[in-house]
């Protein structure tokens, strides 16, 4: 039999350069095998320097694209991504709840790489109480983790194995949850991040590539863990083996970065390095 191609969906804002959001989140499905789903929580004036604006849809509207998609499709896959305000974080917990999606993969964006906020702070409560809960896999960077846990963000591996372990318990107990709490923000040659599931703690060293084109790493990151979660199932330590792989990725992805010529501030990540014809930089 044909392996199935999993439907995923992103339910995030648009970058209307690509690098980040909704659309850097299809091409990243498309780019690891999976049939890309969007929903728009958010769109906004972005490009690779600042966001210069965000609006977001009235909340009745974004329950009825959810409830439109997935009483039609088959959804194997959900990545969650900029969403903005607590009502609208609301509306997208009762909705995964409604359904029972499966693999949630939370990646808690509140900052833009330009340092633009794009959650608002009544909001960061509501994820806690009410999308947490719903999530099979969530991937803060740092700072996010200092929101989440209301401390200062860890400054040391050391410290990240302890954020780690509060975010973990952050989530339902009771069933397989993960935390993937990244290390980009500390200093170094050497990336480590953590996957963590509240029994086994992986450290998952990468190094650091020399490149400012790195707009969208935590998108593509979290939509690629989402994508190959369902493609992993029933084999050996599927979550570890979709994350290693989803790093991996993203790995090739900054590495091919200057390749392209994006805007004149943070470019984005090459989603497509393995498919597009190579090109001298």
């Amino acid at each position: 039999m044909k392996r199935a191609i999993p439907n995923v969906v992103s339910i995030a804002g648009v970058d209307p350069s690509g690098g980040a959001g909704v659309l850097a989140d299809i091409k990243t499905f498309s780019a690891l095998g999976a049939y890309g789903c969007g929903v728009i929580a958010a769109l906004t004036a972005q490009n690779t320097q600042a966001v210069t604006g965000v609006h977001t849809p009235p909340v009745d509207f974004l329950r009825l694209q959810i409830d439109t998609l997935f009483q039609d499709v088959k959804i194997h896959a959900v990545k969650l991504g900029m969403l903005g305000t607590a009502d609208i974080v609301a509306t997208v917990a009762d909705r995964l709840a409604h359904f029972d999606a499966p693999f949630v993969v939370c990646d808690p964006v509140m900052v833009a790489k330009s340092g633009d906020h794009l959650l608002a702070k009544s909001a960061v409560a509501m994820l806690i109480e009410a999308l947490l809960p719903r999530c099979f896999m969530i991937t803060p960077n740092l700072p996010e983790a200092g929101v989440l846990l209301e401390q200062r963000p860890p400054e040391t591996v050391k410290e990240m194995y302890r954020a780690a372990e509060r975010l973990r318990e952050m989530l339902p107990l009771s069933s397989e949850r993960w935390v993937l709490l990244k290390g980009g923000h500390l200093p170094g040659s050497e990336v480590v991040d953590l996957l963590f599931d509240g029994d086994r703690m992986i450290e998952l060293p990468s190094p650091r590539l020399d490149t400012k084109n790195t707009h969208g790493t935590g998108c593509t990151l979290s939509s690629a863990i989402a994508a190959l979660l369902p493609q992993h199932a029933g084999g050996l330590r599927p979550v570890e083996a979709a994350v290693r792989d989803a790093r991996s990725y993203l790995l090739r992805a900054i590495a091919s970065a200057d390749l392209l010529a994006v805007g004149q501030g943070h470019g984005p990540v090459h989603h497509f390095h393995a498919v597009w014809p190579r090109q001298s930089a």
